[in-house]
């Protein structure tokens, strides 16, 4: 029931049980006492009867004396009794009523009759109750007791009788009395119990109810509740407390607030990807980059290494992107597959673990450590970095350094070795001086284009080109490039051809001098690398490129081709792709192509390649009309 999971109804119960066993008692008692002082009503005839006898007596001295009579009533009206004097005739003695006294005044007939006083006479004392429901005068319905015993007068004979009658019904209407008034009493006694009961809980529940609504309203987050303070006494003193509480506990969650804001901060600001993993390998917390890489590494069909089975299962691919259902938890990510092996290596030995992963086309550095909690690994925290540019810069730097000093290398030991041929005086004839004279001319040529290109390239990089923009006509420049190197084709016999449409080709901002330099590179490798009797052949034409106008230019040969794998890698600085070539005199630096790809970038466009192993190769150019400056 409602009433005992309440505090009120507990303690109004409780209140009117204490209330109740005391009126058991005092009821007990009461009538314990009652009944004690009521048992004397079953000894009432013995008393009436000696009291009788005794006022027979007196009377017996006083036969005559009205004033005894009228004495003897008002004493015996005390306990509501009354006397009545007769003669053997049944003739009464005229005795006056007690004034004030509420018995009624009786005659002998409404007691007795003749034959019944004959015992009397006979000197006998007799009693008998008499109810009267309206016989007679007697009306009210009120109970009697009526003593007789005889009358004596001086010599010792019996000259008549007295009668001693008392009401019984005061006895009775005296215990119903304390009967209802007790009742009555204890009804009172209930309601104002109750009624004081409640009035006290209210002033007891009210401030709790308060505290109660302003506990809820915390728990919802709105730790600003206060709960107002209406008394001194311990609700008070509570309410105090709780408001003091809600003063610490708001401080407190302002401060974990600000401090979860700054740590959410740091871990959005951060460019590292940070990832928070439990115990059981689920994904906790990530800042916006962990997040993605989560997302990006989903996604990726894994395929399960053979050997010992790992305690974290890669997601179930049928389930979803995410494979949520086949772990115990489905609302948290699953850990990154690459990252299990990690995991389970930190989590076994409990210490932090750093590693390279490659995962595609991208490396990452991972450094793994556990999280603790009560000397217990509880989880772990990685911190991911892309590293696939310092990676691709590193191998830069050491192909560069390495391609340097070959590239350097063997034209200083040429010079070297001529010079000192020269200077011993090895040479016999003049033609052979001349020709040791040629070569280090040649190798000084190829270490000045090496260096040229080196110091061009490594500006580009450094975005310090200087670049001349202005209106271009890409047609003449690709005519002025087709006469350029018209005589060096007709004495390799091959084939040089151009085609151009009829309307101009004009680019509105463009470096002329850059982009002769481009076809230039172009060109030297398409004559390199193609045998006589093939053909290389230029084209220019208007296009659109991203959605822009633009000019295609296109340098196709029908050279020795470049294999599939070395595609990617072309125009990288040093690269070669015919690893067998050595550079003779007219041999290139392996920078042309890198120095290509940076002056068209620097003009917003774009350059491409196509080639088939022993076929060929088609260099495409795209440059739009407009840049964006």
């Amino acid at each position: 029931m409602f009433i005992f999971r309440s505090i009120v109804g507990k303690l109004w119960l409780t209140i009117i049980g204490l209330v109740g066993v005391v009126l058991l008692i005092l009821g007990f008692f009461l009538v314990n006492y009652m009944e004690n002082y009521f048992s004397q009503a079953t000894n009432q005839r013995e008393h009436m009867q000696e009291m009788a006898v005794k006022f027979s007596e007196e009377a017996t001295q006083h036969m005559y004396n009205e004033q005894f009579y009228k004495l003897s009533n008002e004493l015996l009206s005390f306990q509501d009794s009354r006397m009545l004097v007769i003669s053997k005739d049944m003739e009464e003695m005229d005795i006056p009523a007690t004034p004030g006294s509420k018995l009624a005044n009786f005659h002998v007939a409404d007691f007795y009759q003749t034959n019944e006083l004959a015992p009397v006479f006979g000197g006998q004392s007799i009693y008998k109750t008499v109810n009267k429901t309206g016989a007679g005068r007697l009306g009210s319905g009120e109970e009697y007791l009526v003593v007789a015993v005889p009358l004596y007068n001086l010599e010792g004979g019996i000259v008549g009788a007295t009668l001693l009658y008392q009401s019984l019904q005061s006895l009775e209407a005296t215990q119903s009395y304390m009967l209802r008034l007790f009742v009555y009493v204890s009804i009172v006694g209930f309601l104002m119990t109750t009624f004081f009961a409640f009035f006290l809980f209210s002033r007891i529940t009210r401030p709790l109810q308060q505290l109660k609504k302003a506990a809820d309203f915390i728990t919802q987050g709105e730790y600003g509740t206060r709960v107002p303070i209406l008394s001194k006494d311990e609700i008070g003193e509570l309410a105090k407390t709780f408001n003091h509480m809600g003063e610490k506990m708001q401080d407190s969650i302002h401060a974990l607030s600000q401090e979860k804001e700054h740590l959410s901060s740091i871990l959005r600001s951060m460019t590292d990807a940070v990832i928070t993993l439990d115990v059981n390998g689920f994904v906790m917390l990530s800042n916006p980059q962990g997040e993605k890489i989560v997302e990006e590494w989903s996604t990726i069909a894994w395929s399960e290494d053979e050997g010992e089975p790992r305690r974290f299962p890669m997601p179930d691919r049928s389930l979803g992107d995410w494979g949520l259902m086949s772990f115990t938890n489905p609302y948290s990510s699953p850990i990154p597959v690459p990252l299990i092996p990690l995991f389970e290596a930190v989590v076994d030995e409990s210490s932090e673990a750093v590693t390279k992963l490659h995962v595609q086309n991208g490396v990452w550095s991972v450094a793994m450590t556990p999280l603790y909690s009560l000397n217990q690994v509880r989880g772990a925290v990685a911190v991911l970095r892309d590293i696939t540019e310092e990676e691709r810069l590193d191998k830069l730097r050491k192909d560069f350094v390495a391609n340097v000093s070959h590239e350097l290398r063997t034209p200083i030991s040429m010079l070297q070795g001529y010079s000192e041929a020269l200077l011993d005086d090895i040479p016999s004839t003049p033609e052979e001086r001349v020709e040791l004279v040629q070569v280090i001319h040649d190798e000084s040529l190829r270490m000045g284009r090496l260096v040229r290109d080196l110091l061009d390239l490594a500006r580009m990089e450094a975005g310090h080109l200087e670049l001349s923009f202005r209106e271009v006509e890409v047609d003449s420049l690709v005519k002025r490039m087709h006469r350029k190197f018209a005589v060096l084709a007709k004495e390799r016999g091959i084939a040089l051809s151009v085609s151009l449409p009829a309307e101009p080709l004009i680019l509105q901002r463009a470096d002329e001098d850059r982009l002769e330099q481009v076809l230039t590179n172009l060109l030297d490798n398409a004559f390199r690398h193609t045998a006589a009797g093939a053909r290389i052949a230029m084209l220019a034409e208007p296009g659109l490129y991203k959605d822009r106008p633009a000019i295609r230019i296109e340098i196709a040969d029908e050279g020795k081709g470049i294999p599939a794998e070395d595609l990617p890698f072309i125009f990288e600085r040093f690269y070669k792709a015919d690893k067998a070539r050595t550079r003779g005199s007219s041999g290139g630096t392996g920078l042309g192509l890198a120095i290509v790809k940076n002056i068209i970038d620097s003009h917003q466009g774009s350059v491409t390649v196509q080639s088939v192993w022993g076929q060929g190769s088609t260099f495409t150019i795209w440059l739009p009309v407009s840049t964006n400056n």
